[in-house]
């Protein structure tokens, strides 16, 4: 395990709780709403639009409501609570790059980005909490496994 100074730590713990948070309140708000549907962002893909479409079949697309709004949802809460961070962030950076490729055509994923978008932001932060085992600072992984 990488051996982090004071400050170091703290930083990680505040992006990892302020990401957690982000992530949290974008899935429960989904789960919460009822009338909530992904169908408008996959049927606005930008890229892979007949992949995308496989998505809006009407037997798929609850369950892909229903993984994206939990999937957010509980990403959120382990990235809070500091618990299986490293297989979260997996998921987390497997769903935001499904994000990512469904928006805008490339190399414009939005209307203000070139190449790169908060999901790629995302995603790598997520890539590195995996690296850095982020879930043992000062959060639950730290119990559940072995220091190394």
């Amino acid at each position: 395990m990488i051996d982090f100074k004071f400050g170091a730590r703290f930083s990680l713990l505040l992006t990892r709780v302020s990401l957690g948070i982000l992530m949290f309140y974008a899935g429960v708000t989904k789960v919460t709403n009822p009338d909530w549907s992904a169908a408008g962002y996959i049927g606005g893909a930008g890229n892979f639009v007949e992949f995308y479409k496989i998505f809006l079949n009407p037997a798929i697309l609850p369950i892909v409501n229903f993984l994206n709004a939990w999937g957010l949802t509980i990403l959120g809460l382990s990235l809070i609570l500091g618990i299986f961070v490293r297989l979260s962030s997996l998921f987390g950076i497997i769903l935001m790059l499904l994000y990512y490729f469904a928006a805008g055509p490339f190399p414009h994923p939005s209307a203000h980005a070139f190449i790169v978008d908060e999901h790629i932001i995302y995603a790598l932060i997520l890539l590195f909490f995996i690296m850095v085992r982020a879930g043992r600072f000062w959060g639950f992984d730290q119990f559940l496994t072995k220091s190394q």
